[in-house]
């Protein structure tokens, strides 16, 4: 052990089965874990839908939840979760010198001012003054035809009072793994004695799935797991809302403060390749030789997406190890993106910290697991590109 070990001591999570760490512990190890699914909104796919949340518990201000699109609202208010469950959220002095890593796309489209914008060019041929028109008319102050990136980790600082350092990463599932790599290395070398990481997705927003299906990624028939989405029934994606943040702190900074841990991080290996020069099983397994896996039993939480070619190829390498235990927690939860890195992180350290393994999510294609889970496997292969996965261990 080392004073400047990586220890999780507060989690918030919100995804379609409920929110915060126990409502998904028992959601699922419950005997036969159940998705919660909209199939009718934006037929003929499905998504996994965000439950009623009452933002005004983590988000007071109706002004503040005013302007804010719901991606952000939910990372804020899962902010708001992790730092309630890290016994933080009262502390001025711990939140002013937290820092703050966050994994954000682009942030939601404004659909009515598209639509308007499509329409107006079908009827005139001055296109440059027609979007200038309005970009300058239609628009909130400060934003763009999306809202920007940062603005997550923004109002995070305006509601939450986190005012440390803070940094924003794009690139999809990338971004959520270079998001606790970074925050976990900046602890490590002394940089950082607690951290406030994650990211937000919400998929109930067209333009959200569109990017998606322009590449025939969704998954157009009845819910499956995501081992089991065929090629001849379409895309393998099925995408869900859902929010994950995480306090990660110095084991010394916790003590210090008299602070349990869930688990702590151990190494945290990603790359990024093109995935037509070599086989991308090979590349996966070669990450997965990189760990210190142990020779005992491990589970896997698997943040698979059910993109076949990439599916397929994360599940052909971890079945190179007899020892490895999968599990598809997206089955369950959609496919959270940015998200989806920091979500299996959190899902993991849950395991560690109960002793006890949650129950396959498919019977035909996971295996049990027996004992108590001393090292789990966390995974976010990207459905198209970029692949990461750590080690989450007993603090």
């Amino acid at each position: 052990m080392s004073p400047r070990d990586v220890v999780i001591t507060g989690m918030g999570i919100v995804s379609s089965l409920g929110e915060g760490a126990d409502a998904h512990w028992q959601a699922l190890t419950a005997k036969s874990p159940s998705p919660v699914l909209d199939t009718e909104r934006f037929a003929p796919y499905s998504i996994h839908p965000l439950p009623e949340i009452d933002w005004g518990q983590q988000i007071p201000r109706r002004g503040d939840q005013r302007q804010m699109e719901t991606w952000q609202r939910l990372g804020t208010y899962a902010a708001g979760l992790a730092l309630d469950d890290a016994g933080m959220k009262d502390d001025e002095a711990l939140c002013a010198s937290m820092d703050m890593v966050v994994a954000a796309g682009g942030g939601e489209r404004d659909e009515t001012v598209d639509e308007a914008i499509l329409a107006a060019s079908l009827e005139r041929d001055d296109h440059d003054i027609l979007l200038n028109e309005k970009l300058t008319t239609e628009l909130r102050p400060t934003l763009f035809l999306a809202q920007l990136s940062n603005l997550l980790a923004g109002n995070i600082s305006i509601v939450h009072k986190v005012t440390g350092s803070s940094r924003t990463f794009m690139g999809e599932e990338g971004a959520g793994v270079s998001a606790i790599e970074t925050a976990a290395a900046r602890i490590r070398s002394g940089q950082s004695s607690h951290v406030l990481v994650g990211a937000s997705f919400q998929t109930g927003h067209s333009d959200m799935l569109l990017a998606y299906e322009l590449a025939g990624f969704l998954h157009r028939e009845d819910w499956k797991p995501v081992w089991q989405r065929s090629e001849a029934e379409g895309g393998g994606v099925i995408t869900g809302s859902g929010g994950a943040f995480l306090v990660l702190e110095s084991r010394a900074h916790a003590e210090n403060r008299g602070r349990q841990a869930y688990a702590s991080i151990g190494p945290v290996v990603s790359r990024r390749t093109r995935r037509k020069n070599e086989p991308l099983a090979d590349g996966i397994a070669g990450m997965l030789d990189q760990l210190p896996l142990p020779e005992t039993p491990v589970l896997a939480l698997s943040g698979a997406s059910g993109a076949h070619a990439a599916t397929a190829a994360e599940r052909e390498a971890l079945s190179r190890h007899d020892n490895v235990a999968l599990r598809g927690f997206s089955s369950l939860t959609g496919h959270m993106k940015e998200a989806q890195f920091p979500f299996a992180v959190a899902l993991a350290a849950l395991a560690v910290h109960h002793g006890s393994p949650y129950p396959a999510f498919d019977d035909k294609n996971e295996t049990a697991f027996d004992g108590r889970p001393e090292t789990v496997l966390a995974t976010a292969i990207g459905y198209h590109c970029y692949e990461g996965m750590g080690l989450i261990k007993r603090a």
